[in-house]
């Protein structure tokens, strides 16, 4: 049987690091040359001639993680290896995933092209920003849902009036399931946009009052929209807000904005590296989520028990 062997671009050293302690090996040896212009050679240290390789790299911004994710795909085809699984836990590019208005990028779909043509045999992903950006690829996908992580950290909360916010209408659904699993009511706080991070009005659809908020969302990037939502959740009576967010992009005044915010606490995941820290955000690990979903793709077995709809409680 072929071997299974993980490495690590330089965006995701210490997830894959834990990756490999859940799984049970080494992180596998790659050198990540530089030259003065910029420009990367990965190089593997170790034979991957017939192996299973696993690649951990989020493609967060610099665009350099998804140009050395690309390369060392290609380095791993080109050594032989028998597969090639590109383990992505933040997909970048996926607020790019339709053509909404003319003469505009549809860059999730670019993305995908990239790794089918670099040689990717399959992706294992988390929560993309959109579902249906699995149908972009033309090779499997596993698309793993961090509600296995939020999960057991809500329910040790014990939250007595729990209610589930939409920070706007595309995170509906997800929300959707997740208040089904918990039998919670939910809430909408629908936006409107003038342009990118920038936002015009939002309202709230639904009772708030002398609840225990919780917004669930995939992305956290400037953190406008979330201190908004919260500030506005407040004003209609929450008794507390606190959000949990897969993603943590974290750009701009994120932190600032996060800090002076009547979040409770911000919850993220370690999919994207957290620059400093902050008295309110908290990291939870999807570790060994992913070491699971690695373990049965190599092992060809099913990763439905890593689903929210496979372990649902009844009430």
């Amino acid at each position: 049987m072929q071997t299974a062997k993980i490495f690590s671009g330089t965006g995701s050293q210490q997830l894959a690091e834990q990756i490999c302690k859940q799984f049970g090996t080494k992180l596998g040896k790659v050198n990540i040359q530089r030259f003065s212009d910029g420009e990367i050679s990965p190089i593997f240290l170790e034979s991957v001639r017939g192996d299973y390789v696993f690649l951990v790299q989020s493609t967060f911004s610099p665009t350099e993680n998804l140009m050395e994710l690309l390369l060392m795909i290609d380095a791993a085809r080109r050594a032989s290896a028998y597969k090639v699984i590109a383990v992505i836990p933040y997909y970048g590019y996926a607020r790019q995933d339709r053509k909404d208005r003319p003469r505009v990028a549809i860059g999730s779909k670019l993305v995908a092209n990239m790794l089918v043509a670099a040689g990717a045999d399959r992706v294992i992903t988390m929560d993309l920003h959109a579902p249906q950006i699995q149908g972009y690829f033309d090779i499997p996908v596993d698309h793993l849902d961090s509600h296995a992580v939020f999960i057991p950290y809500i329910e040790n909360l014990r939250l007595e009036n729990l209610t589930f916010a939409a920070p706007d209408v595309g995170a509906t659904n997800r929300i959707r399931e997740i208040a089904s699993y918990f039998n919670a009511e939910m809430v909408i706080c629908d936006k409107h946009r003038k342009r990118a991070n920038e936002i015009a009005s939002m309202v709230v659809i639904g009772d708030v009052t002398d609840r225990d908020v919780v917004i669930i969302d995939d992305i956290c990037d400037t953190g406008g929209t979330l201190a908004k939502s919260a500030g506005l959740l407040k004003e209609k009576g929450a008794r507390s807000v606190r959000a949990l967010i897969t993603h943590p992009v974290l750009s701009g005044k994120a932190y600032e904005n996060i800090e002076n915010s009547v979040l409770e606490e911000l919850i993220v995941c370690d999919t994207i590296p957290v620059k400093k820290e902050s008295s309110k955000i908290k990291v939870l690990s999807v570790a060994e989520l992913f070491a699971v979903a690695i373990r049965n793709a190599y092992e060809n077995k099913s990763i439905t028990s890593l689903f929210i709809h496979s372990q649902r409680r009844d009430k």
